[in-house]
């Protein structure tokens, strides 16, 4: 059952975390204008503007006909659209329709195919920021260390919904234990003599009036809350519990239930 609710957490991680980074690449793309925004520099063509493993964030809302000589822009390599080139524009060839001419900064000419013709059916973008070497993460990503790295992510997960589980099952444990003794202490006539009857009481404190400790958890509260109402709720015929007492039960429980409340409570019996 166990493992069966921790392959159920894992799964539902990974699908958060797949979907976290499918939103964040979609908005991404929308922002830039490119199915990809980002490029790794693979050769030294433009030295010593760009490095190897540079990374290259492109603007795709920038048009081919806004392209000017000078600028540095990715493309699909005219003749085959076989590879993706970064090179800088150095002349339009053409005008109707615009066609360019590009060159490596480090290359002693054009390239034919490679460089020219370039139309804008070849434009990917603009290569608008360099964030230099950050490429070099890239070599982390190939296999075998990419199925490691994922290994690891699974094994993390698997690990922490492990221990969500242990804990939770713990502490269910530890309340139905808790919800037992309760009940047979109210069950028990041996014990019937030995539990106080609440009396009002100002001087006693929200803690006191429900037979608390103040470091009771939000379950014992309620649990204890209910035991008490139950037992001395002036509805029943088991004592003469005045609504005065009653109403000091419920002000108790509203202010202990309650997160805030009971911190600012616990700050006030603190002072005193």
């Amino acid at each position: 059952m166990i493992k069966k609710a921790i392959s159920k957490g894992v799964l539902k991680d990974i699908i958060i975390v797949a979907i976290a980074i499918l939103v964040i690449w979609i908005g991404l793309q929308a922002f830039f204008g490119t199915q990809n925004p980002f490029y790794v520099v693979a050769s030294g063509s433009m030295i010593p503007v760009l490095e190897v493993y540079d990374v290259l964030i492109v603007q795709g809302h920038v048009s081919f006909e806004e392209i000017e000589i000078g600028d540095i822009i990715v493309f699909n390599r005219p003749s085959d659209h076989d590879r993706v080139i970064v090179h800088r524009v150095v002349s339009i060839i053409d005008d109707n329709p615009k066609t360019i001419r590009t060159q490596g900064d480090a290359n002693p000419k054009s390239i034919p195919g490679t460089d020219f013709p370039i139309t804008e059916g070849d434009y990917i973008g603009k290569v608008e920021h360099v964030l230099p070497q950050i490429g070099y993460i890239t070599q982390l990503l190939k296999p075998p260390i990419n199925y490691i790295i994922i290994a690891v992510v699974i094994g993390i997960m698997v690990l922490k919904q492990f221990s969500k589980k242990k804990k939770e099952t713990s502490m269910l444990k530890n309340l139905q234990d808790s919800e037992e003794v309760n009940s047979s202490t109210f069950e028990d006539p041996k014990h019937q003599d030995s539990f106080e009857e609440p009396k009002v009481n100002p001087d006693l404190n929200y803690y006191e009036i429900l037979g608390v400790s103040t470091t009771a958890t939000a379950e014992e509260i309620k649990s204890r809350y209910r035991e008490v109402s139950l037992k001395f709720h002036p509805d029943k015929e088991v004592s003469s519990l005045s609504e005065e007492m009653m109403k000091q039960i419920n002000e108790a429980y509203d202010t202990l239930k309650d997160v805030d409340k009971r911190r600012r409570y616990d700050s006030e019996l603190d002072s005193f």
